[in-house]
C-alpha cells in the first residue's frame, strides 16, 4: 500500500507539475501582448503636427498578424533580442512584424492575417496588407539572411527575437518615412517615455543576454533604455538600402558585426 500511495503522489506531482507548464507556456505571449496593448492606449491621445502629415498604428489596423508573431515565436531567455526602430512601409506597415517583408512574413513566418485600414491612410502610402507586391528591402535583407542562416523560423526564434522601439510610422506630406526623433517637440519627449516603457516591459519580460540595436539609432536608444539593466547592448548594421555599406553586402557585415557582440552563429 505505502509504495502505491507513493506511485500516485509521484503521478500527481508529475500531473500538476504538466498543468503548472502547460499554464505558464500559454500566459508568456499573452504577458507581452498585455504589454502591446496597454502601448496602444497610451499612446492613442497623442497628436502629431508638421512635419507629420500621416501616422498609422500597426499594432490597432495589423493586430491580428502581430498578436500571431507573439503567439507564436516571443519566449522568455531568448539569448539575444534584435532591436528596431519603428516600421516601413511595405514592411510592418503592411504584414504587423517587424521588417515584415511579406513575402518572407506569409512564406517563411507562415503569417497571414487580414489587415484593416488605418482611420486615415496616406494617398502614397495605402495599406494593402499581404496583397502588397511591393517589397521592403531592409525586411527582405534581414528575413533572407535568417532563412538562409538557420533554414527554419524556428531555430531563429531559439536564438533571436525581433522587436521595435515603436509601433507609429510616421510621413511627411511626401510620403516620406520619418523617425520618432523628428517628431514636433512638443509631443517627443511623451512618446519617448511611453515607448521605452513597453520596450522595457518587453525585454525585462523576456529576460535576453543582449540587446542589438539595428542601426545607430536604434543602438542609442538600447543604451538609454537599458543602462540600469543587466543586459548587454550591442549593433548591427541597418539594412537600409540608403547605407553604401548595406549595398555591399548586408549578410556578411551584420554576421561580423553580430559575432563581435557575442553571438554565435551557425557556421
Amino acid at each position: 500500500a505505502d509504495h502505491r500511495d507513493l506511485h500516485l503522489s509521484f503521478r500527481r506531482q508529475r500531473q500538476l507539475c504538466l498543468r503548472d507548464w502547460s499554464w505558464r507556456l500559454h500566459e508568456m505571449p499573452e504577458k507581452l501582448i498585455r504589454i502591446t496593448r496597454r502601448l496602444v492606449r497610451e499612446l492613442e491621445p497623442l497628436r502629431f503636427s508638421d512635419p507629420i502629415a500621416c501616422d498609422y498604428n500597426q499594432l490597432v489596423y495589423a493586430r491580428r498578424a502581430h498578436e500571431q508573431y507573439i503567439r507564436r515565436f516571443a519566449r522568455r531567455g531568448v539569448e539575444s533580442v534584435l532591436l528596431g526602430i519603428n516600421g516601413g512601409p511595405f514592411g510592418m506597415a503592411q504584414t504587423g512584424v517587424p521588417f515584415g517583408e511579406v513575402h518572407h512574413v506569409r512564406d517563411w513566418l507562415g503569417i497571414e492575417e487580414k489587415i484593416d485600414k488605418p482611420p486615415l491612410e496616406h494617398p502614397k502610402r495605402p495599406i494593402q496588407g499581404f496583397d502588397c507586391t511591393r517589397s521592403e528591402v531592409s525586411g527582405a535583407r534581414l528575413w533572407g539572411w535568417a532563412k538562409e542562416t538557420f533554414g527554419k523560423p524556428e531555430s531563429f526564434f531559439k536564438q533571436f527575437y525581433i522587436v521595435n522601439f515603436c509601433p507609429l510610422i510616421f510621413m511627411e506630406d511626401s510620403g516620406r518615412n520619418l523617425t520618432p526623433d523628428r517628431c514636433p517637440s512638443e509631443v517627443r519627449e511623451k512618446l519617448l517615455e511611453i515607448c521605452t516603457r513597453a520596450l522595457r516591459d518587453t525585454v525585462e519580460y523576456l529576460g535576453p543576454r543582449r540587446v542589438i540595436g539595428v542601426g545607430n539609432f536604434a543602438e542609442g536608444r538600447a543604451r538609454e533604455c537599458f543602462e540600469d539593466l543587466p543586459v548587454e547592448i550591442g549593433k548591427v548594421l541597418h539594412p537600409s538600402p540608403r547605407s553604401p555599406a548595406a549595398n555591399r553586402g548586408w549578410a556578411e557585415a551584420a554576421r561580423r558585426d553580430l559575432e563581435r557582440c557575442g553571438v554565435k552563429l551557425p557556421a
